[in-house]
């Protein structure tokens, strides 16, 4: 299954430059927030496959302007060709408005996610906006992770978790492959695409966590 994740910074090589090679052969898009809906809703008219997301910490306007033709995974587990995909949208609460939460706030978002979890039998993609604390993460209070990601990691062992809100713009040591446990993790920056069978992938996220 051939997934296109995104996050943060719109392509402009997309949605400016648009050409139909530009989302051809994708099976599934994942978008890991802070992203204008009206870009969700293009990416899903022209690509034509199921386009999942999560909210950011700027994704407030969400509420009045849903992206057209996306299905929002916020607690939830959806599954795509046998893959189930958990969501957990949000950034660490650093001011007041939507989508922030504190890593308290969090835990009680998974511990109510519990029954869902068991019943699907676990899952094989955490997608959330932001990072696992002491992660790759920032060291602001807006970009640090949550460690509540990090039980949840150990105990499920995903194939992979997928995450934005780091910009790999701005100079940090984010990179955009790493290895958690034995855990794929993929910041979605902007976009990057990858087979989720491919053999390899965990072997460049090892050589990339050094």
């Amino acid at each position: 299954m051939k997934i296109m994740v995104m996050a943060d910074v719109e392509s402009a090589s997309i949605w400016d430059h648009y050409t139909p090679d530009k989302l051809k052969g994708l099976d599934l898009i994942i978008s890991c927030g802070d992203l204008n809906p009206h870009y969700l809703s293009f990416v899903e008219t022209f690509s034509n496959v199921p386009l999942l997301y999560v909210h950011g910490n700027h994704d407030e306007k969400y509420a009045d302007t849903p992206p057209d033709g996306c299905f929002s995974i916020e607690d939830d587990i959806y599954v795509v060709n046998g893959v189930r995909i958990l969501g957990l949208g949000g950034s660490m609460r650093y001011r007041p408005g939507a989508h922030q939460y504190t890593n308290a706030q969090m835990q009680r978002r998974i511990r109510r996610l519990k029954l869902k979890i068991w019943r699907a039998g676990g899952f094989d993609i955490l997608v959330t906006h932001a990072p696992a604390e002491h992660f790759h993460d920032g060291t602001d209070v807006c970009h640090q992770g949550f460690s509540a990601f990090r039980p949840l990691i150990e105990q499920y062992h995903p194939k992979f978790f997928i995450h934005g809100h780091v910009h790999m713009n701005y100079g940090t040591k984010s990179p955009r492959l790493s290895l958690l446990e034995d855990t794929v993790v993929i910041n979605a920056f902007r976009t990057f695409t990858f087979d989720y069978d491919d053999p390899f992938l965990r072997e460049e996220a090892a050589r990339c966590s050094g």
